[in-house]
């Protein structure tokens, strides 16, 4: 090919704390607009900043899960730069000594496995949020997340395609998220990417002309933008056509198109200096160990354990190590019932399920573990069939029911003899005599609507290995 993409990125990602990096107030997502900010986070003078110790531990667990090497004295910066939802007029971060550089994290797509190479990673503080056209003509500042501690993870211009970007997007989730490090919710803006690319001839060694995109929270609308602006610097490169400059661009998802936001500033515009008001941090080996040893099992090595260990097949295990949730999910269960394959299956049919019928995600799924486990278990010694078991899970999730109880209150429990089953049998077989006829003559579809029709009549109670084995019989007699 004549020319090629070239990218790097750059990854926001919002720390799992409680409390705001140099505050006390909430850090947490989906408060009404301006609820969690006080003087220190509004940028108000006079206010001192007080680092949050536990966004320090989680920036070395960040460092830790991509192979960084980490800095033995930290220190913060200011960035000057005047925004509408940046209050102080500057903000707090680290360029001198950032938490950590130098470190890789590994890629697989369809072209094989790559490294991808980390400039640093940095603590800094997030700015706020501009809320447009809830008034018309004007815009809102929402300082809510003003302050909420963020690391940045700068990569190296090591990006030559989509594929690649979405295979080190989806990487990064998975540690970060498994390390305890962020919830990585890019529909919540707590992982945000981005993009800098730019195109030259295949060959050269100079970078081309490098635009920015700015805050990309969806992979697919991150492949889109990747895709259009290739084609933007190659038409200029190809005819000269057009404005290529180093800029800031944001992405219009609906439009398909990015558009120009302002020339790109360079490290020289923002005036770094140091942070007078807080003193350099030390950032020794106990204090590295006490983080590594606390690290949980990260997504790889559960995925051996599942399979190797629990023997669940590489597909279910990939799904379900797909998610923090999910995998925790199934831990949790494992606790009250020994039965991998099984909390595998129905937590990956029934529970999703479920989640998308409430339009929540794989990480949105919430699941009273022991009650979860006590369904599998009637299931498993048919207290209960399939089908009630689902239905009361679908009440476990949205009332909370105790299933034992509620089986026993409503007599759901599973119709086991043979007898009562036999009697609906030919019940169904007498009102149905057309279908029989039809089952009889070789049509065999018409089958599965005679075990429904046995089943209603049960109630949904039945055994349907039995409701099936003596359909079949029954049928067969002349």
């Amino acid at each position: 090919m004549k020319y090629e993409t070239v990218m790097g990125l750059e990854v926001h990602v919002e720390l799992d704390t409680e409390s705001k990096l140099f505050c006390s107030c909430s850090a947490k997502f989906g408060a009404r607009p301006n609820e969690n900010v006080c003087p220190a986070c509004a940028g108000m003078p006079g206010m001192p900043a007080v680092l949050n110790e536990k966004a320090l531990q989680l920036a070395i667990a960040a460092a830790l899960v991509t192979n960084s090497e980490i800095t033995e004295v930290m220190t913060f910066d200011k960035k000057n730069y005047f925004y509408p939802d940046l209050p102080a007029g500057y903000q707090i971060t680290q360029w001198f000594s950032p938490v950590c550089r130098n470190g890789r994290v590994e890629i697989e797509t369809k072209a094989g496995k790559k490294t991808i190479n980390l400039k640093q990673i940095h603590i800094e503080e997030d700015a706020g949020k501009l809320v447009h056209d809830v008034l018309p003509g004007a815009t809102l500042a929402d300082f809510n997340r003003t302050s909420v501690p963020l690391i940045e993870i700068v990569s190296m211009p090591d990006f030559r395609s989509a594929e690649e970007v979405t295979a080190y997007l989806e990487k990064l989730r998975s540690l970060l998220s498994f390390a305890g490090v962020s919830d990585c919710k890019m529909q919540e803006g707590s992982m945000r990417c981005d993009v800098n690319i730019s195109v030259r001839e295949t060959g050269s060694k100079e970078l081309g002309v490098r635009t920015e995109i700015k805050n990309m929270n969806s992979l697919k609308a991150i492949a889109a933008a990747i895709a259009y602006e290739t084609e933007r610097h190659t038409d200029y490169l190809e005819t000269g056509a057009g404005r290529l400059i180093q800029e800031t661009r944001r992405w219009d998802d609906s439009a398909g198109e990015s558009f120009s936001m302002r020339e790109k500033e360079n490290a020289t515009d923002y005036r770094y200096f140091p942070n007078p008001e807080l003193m350099p941090v030390i950032i020794n080996e106990k204090m590295i160990k006490t983080v590594r040893d606390g690290l949980p099992e990260p997504a790889d090595k559960k995925f051996t354990r599942f399979t190797e260990k629990l023997g669940l097949s590489e597909y279910d295990a990939g799904l379900i190590t797909g998610s923090k949730n999910l995998s925790d999910i199934f831990d949790e269960t494992m606790k009250y019932i020994e039965n991998p394959k099984e909390i595998a299956n129905r937590i990956l049919v029934d529970l999703l399920a479920l989640a998308k019928g409430d339009n929540k995600g794989e990480d949105d799924v919430s699941v009273d573990c022991r009650k979860f486990a006590k369904l599998i278990e009637m299931t498993e010694n048919k207290t209960i069939n399939r089908n009630i078991s689902k239905k009361l899970l679908a009440l476990v999730l949205q009332e909370g029911i105790d299933p034992e109880t509620y089986v026993k209150d409503n007599k759901l429990g599973m119709i086991g003899d043979a007898g009562e089953v036999e009697k609906a049998v030919l019940e169904v077989i007498k009102e149905n005599a057309g279908s029989v006829v039809e089952y009889r003559g070789g049509s065999t579809k018409v089958f599965g609507f005679l075990v429904g029709q046995t089943m209603r009549k049960l109630g949904g109670k039945a055994d349907p290995q039995i409701v099936n084995r003596l359909l079949a019989e029954a049928l067969g007699q002349n």
